[in-house]
């Protein structure tokens, strides 16, 4: 199933085209807000419960064309957004070759680095786009599959990892150059859009070995599978799990692949999984 969220704080199902608003079931089945709120996405932790009675409603929910809304992204409240830095040795190498990338530190892997997190502010969904900062710095693309923790968990075994998974959607962790941290250059308002919805877990069988592709202006810059992770999906969920308590909405960005480039204002970004489909984002400047 394809579940979108689009303005004014919608919640629909992807169908062809169309999208059958289901807002009322799904909003008016969450639990009232107490403060302080209970850790995590409390939507996406409801909805594994609600999927039966949401395809029910789906069937006579009124439609609306998806041409003509604006899409969010598909978390509203992830705690946390967890990055996977040199998660494909292709991209290690074409970092270890490009100075304005590495910063003098070449070599390491997603072994040696760890993980890193981004701001919560951060994240948009595709209709907002990418609002470029510091023009005169290098912004690059850095399209990912990202894995939405539907179930949280501490030191989950790498067995019952997907286990923990609710759904899919594409990310864009777009990176800021330069010396600074890491979390701080990625951590830039929109530099992390998440859509252009989410797909369920039983949407895609195996998470480790989907083709992933990014276009910048119809032309492809970034190809890839997701079998070429170091750390696939599984041991990345196990290993943040030692460090972090997961929470449902947390988002598990996998990585990217080789064919990180920059993007400037006018540019368009089209990154596609074909299990999940295809995220157009506007670069703005």
């Amino acid at each position: 199933m394809r579940l979108c969220r689009f303005e004014p704080n919608r919640f629909g199902v992807i169908e062809g085209e169309w999208i059958a608003d289901v807002t009322e079931l799904v909003l008016g089945s969450l639990p009232p807000l107490v403060y302080p709120a209970t850790a995590g996405d409390p939507l996406i932790a409801a909805l594994p419960g609600l999927l039966p009675r949401i395809r029910e409603a789906a069937a006579k929910a009124p439609r609306k064309a998806l041409a003509d809304v604006r899409l969010l992204s598909p978390v509203g409240m992830p705690g946390k957004i967890i990055g996977a830095p040199a998660n494909y040795m292709k991209h290690v190498a074409e970092v270890a070759a490009d100075k304005a990338i590495n910063q003098g530190v070449v070599g390491k892997t997603i072994d040696d680095l760890g993980l890193f997190l981004k701001a919560g502010t951060s994240v948009v969904g595709p209709s907002a786009g990418i609002e470029v900062h510091f023009a005169d710095r290098r912004t690059d693309h850095e399209g990912e599959l990202v894995a939405i923790i539907g179930k949280g968990g501490k030191d989950i075994p790498y067995e019952k990892a997907l286990d923990h998974v609710f759904g899919y959607t594409l990310g864009l962790d777009m990176t800021l150059r330069g010396a600074e941290d890491r979390s701080l250059r990625k951590s830039v308002d929109s530099y992390a859009v998440m859509g252009p919805w989410m797909v369920t877990a039983d949407e895609i069988a195996d998470p480790n070995a989907v083709d992933l592709w990014l276009d910048v202006n119809g032309e492809r810059r970034q190809e890839s599978s997701t079998s070429y992770m170091i750390f696939n999906t599984q041991k990345l969920i196990a290993y943040a799990s030692r460090f972090y308590t997961l929470q449902p909405g947390d988002l598990i960005m996998t990585g990217t692949p080789e064919g990180v480039a920059p993007v400037v204002p006018g540019d368009t970004i089209a990154l596609t999984v074909p299990e999940i489909g295809t995220m157009h984002v506007q670069v703005r400047g």
